[in-house]
């Protein structure tokens, strides 16, 4: 019987597309029905190859071999991913096969994954492309009601392979060359290397600030404060303060009205800012918590760099904002402001963030605290969005006493507007009462109001303040823009989608650190991470260049630029810098060698036998060529709040379960004992968790 094919990114994304189409018969990696058959990818099936898949020779690190630039570059499948990348070629070459539906995630990494799948199995079918930005069951119909050529999305093709193989000749090359300089494992990537100069510099700026003093002379006038602009000299201000007695005199009255437009929606980045700020969640966190409610319907498509919605959707955004509301437990605002968050010509690929129909409040009863807090975030967005402007009265006073002028500052709020669904964070204390804003009397010029007090305030000016994923977050989007055309439509280091996953690859490699100050986690880079960027030249580390990549990438993807060309350019800079590059002095400081201590074995590797032994980052086999590695920043540990010891591993190769004591429920927040059973599949190590007990504390 003729039929069609859906490939989906994902296993959970397909079965909620077979759902709707019809595909409920289970087969083995595919569900089949109505004249469709329905499979998935796990991400991506096919990775760039390595250098010694071009030549054996590759495999070792000499510099007489550098630059590596392999033509053609191609992809390979992955030895875990073989059995589902056969199912699917298959299917793909099934007589009766009429046609193919690419149904990866709507953007340049779904659009790689499914035409490597495409390109690998030699397949000739007839291409379509679902493009949707929500997984709710009437946008997945309507999506397939207007179904769009594949042809369409070749430019996103061509730019997403520009991505990958422009990732790989910086990392691979850029990582070889400067390790084998230095005698140090050394890696380098194209946005990761820029990222990390942004915070060693501004811990360079932090480590040579010295704070100047300055001091204020503050007049109490009963009720509210007025005081002097800075003053360098301390002794003219305890001076002017004791000059100060009797009363002052009003020299000037100014009293505006003036309004704050609301917000525009979120997209990825502003809420993954917010959600840092407000909640602590890291970046990826919340990628992770926004991708699992787009896949249960909950929330629209995740990676956007828009923050508008298109013009047909004006009709409906009343509808979101009742869901919104209910969700935040507020009253919607009134009116419904829907036109000033529509705007097509200001959206690309996807609309913004916003909660779908879907979300009721049966649904997001039952959700994760990380899901149902993040949904919250992006609903309440939408309630500021479409509410009226915040509108607020500004008074500004000027006094004169003993020669000297004096101001003082009112506010008076006319309207809270979008401010009554303004979040703050949860780490934020109640504004003390000298932190509170004065609330001016009715004043006039020439009045005089006696004076209660003159003090002189100390203060001393601040350096810049240490990155957290929220600040790190927008310098990463504005970038090297300065230099940027005012019309691009991709600016700054990386893609809302990437940046999350940069700033964990900086973590794991060791170049930066997450560490808690107060109630604020700052990102600091490390010695090695602030010793790689000293000895990096300004090709590698320069926001400019690679923000204007990323612009490059998106003219690949309009067709204004050849591949060719793009790929070009980023050879030639490597040819120049491996002939031009000349060894910072004094680098046996930078990367001092250090005798290696014989690692203690914790047990058997369950895949080749030899000995697993600890290192920094989790617990490995000794030989690399296993790859086998439990990480202790893993998805499964980091959830439950464990951290996985020596003596944990030990017992888990010896007998293939460990007790995990106070794991953290991800739902309920509660803890809970239980016994993790190792399980391997595809010679990658997994856990399934055992409940001695089901009582919880």
């Amino acid at each position: 019987m003729a039929h069609k094919i859906v490939i989906a990114e994902k296993p959970s994304v397909a079965k909620s597309i077979a759902g709707v189409l019809g595909a409920t018969e289970q087969r083995k990696g595919y569900l089949e029905g109505r004249g469709w058959r329905v499979s998935w990818c796990f991400g991506h099936l096919a990775e760039p190859q390595q250098p010694e898949d071009y030549d054996p020779a590759w495999k070792k690190w000499r510099m007489s071999d550098l630059p590596l630039l392999p033509a053609p570059f191609t992809f390979k499948v992955q030895p875990s991913t073989r059995e589902q990348f056969e199912i699917l070629k298959k299917l793909l070459h099934d007589p009766e096969a009429e046609a193919v539906v690419n149904a990866c995630d709507a953007g340049r990494e779904g659009e790689l994954i499914f035409r490597n799948v495409y390109d690998l199995t030699g397949c000739t079918l007839p291409m379509k492309r679902l493009w949707i930005s929500s997984m709710e069951d009437s946008a997945i119909r309507e999506g397939f009601r207007q179904l769009r050529p594949g042809s369409e999305y070749d430019g996103l093709h061509r730019a997403s392979v520009c991505r990958a193989e422009a990732d790989w000749l910086v990392g691979i090359n850029g990582s070889r060359y400067f390790s084998l300089t230095y005698d140090a494992r050394l890696n380098v990537g194209r946005v990761m290397s820029p990222t990390l100069a942004l915070l060693v510099q501004r811990d360079a700026e932090i480590d040579a600030f010295t704070p100047t003093p300055f001091w204020r002379v503050q007049l109490d006038l009963g009720g509210f404060t007025a005081e002097t602009e800075r003053m360098v000299n301390r002794q003219a201000a305890l001076e002017l303060a004791d000059a100060c007695s009797g009363a002052a005199t009003v020299v000037s009255v100014e009293r505006k009205e003036k309004s704050e437009k609301a917000p525009a929606l979120y997209d990825l980045t502003t809420l993954q800012r917010d959600a840092n700020r407000v909640l602590g969640y890291t970046a990826q966190q919340t990628l992770d918590y926004l991708q699992a409610l787009y896949e249960k319907k909950l929330c629209t498509y995740p990676r956007t760099d828009a923050r508008y919605l298109t013009d047909d959707m004006e009709s409906k955004v009343s509808d979101h904002v009742s869901v919104a509301s209910a969700i935040c437990g507020q009253t919607a605002p009134e009116p419904v402001r829907a036109k000033q968050v529509c705007d097509s010509k200001r959206v690309t690929d996807h609309h913004a963030l916003i909660p779908t129909l879907s979300a009721t409040a049966d649904a997001v009863e039952g959700l994760p605290l990380g899901e149902r807090e993040v949904l919250r975030l992006v609903s309440f967005a939408l309630l500021r969005a479409v509410s009226d402007p915040h509108r607020y009265a500004e008074t500004v006073a000027v006094f004169s006493c003993a020669g000297a002028k004096f101001t003082a500052k009112g506010k008076i709020v006319l309207a809270p507007g979008w401010k009554l669904y303004e979040r703050k964070p949860e780490t934020e204390e109640p504004a003390r009462d000298k932190d509170k804003p004065n609330v001016l009397p009715e004043l006039t010029e020439g009045q005089d109001l006696t004076i209660q007090a003159a003090t002189v305030k100390a203060g001393k000016t601040a350096p810049p303040k240490r990155f957290t994923e929220d600040t790190v977050l927008a310098s990463m989007e504005t970038a090297g823009v300065k230099d940027m055309p005012e019309d691009a439509e991709r600016k700054g280091l990386g893609t809302p989608a990437t940046r999350a996953a940069i700033l964990e690859k900086l973590i794991s490699a060791g170049y930066v650190e997450r560490q808690k100050a107060k109630k604020v986690t700052n990102l600091l880079p490390t010695v090695s991470g602030k010793a790689l960027i000293t000895v990096l030249p300004e090709a590698l580390q320069s926001p400019q260049l690679t923000a204007e990549w990323e612009y490059r990438l998106k003219e690949v993807e309009r067709g204004e630029l050849e591949p060719s060309t793009f790929i070009r350019s980023i050879n030639e800079m490597l040819l120049e810098l491996i002939h031009d590059y000349k060894p910072v002095p004094g680098s046996e400081m930078l990367f001092p060698r250090r005798e290696r201590p014989q690692r203690e074995s914790l047990g058997k590797c369950p895949c080749c036998g030899k000995n697993v032994i600890e290192i920094d980052k989790g617990f490995v086999c000794q030989d690399r060529e296993c790859g086998f590695s439990i990480w202790k920043a893993s998805h499964f540990f980091t959830t439950k709040q464990i951290t996985p010891t020596a003596d944990m591993i030990r017992l888990l190769l010896h007998k293939g379960r460990m007790p995990l004591k106070g794991c953290r429920s991800e739902k309920s927040g509660k803890t809970y004992d239980a016994v993790a059973v190792l399980v391997m599949k595809d010679s990658k190590p997994d856990f399934e968790l055992e409940f001695p007990s089901q009582r919880r504390r």
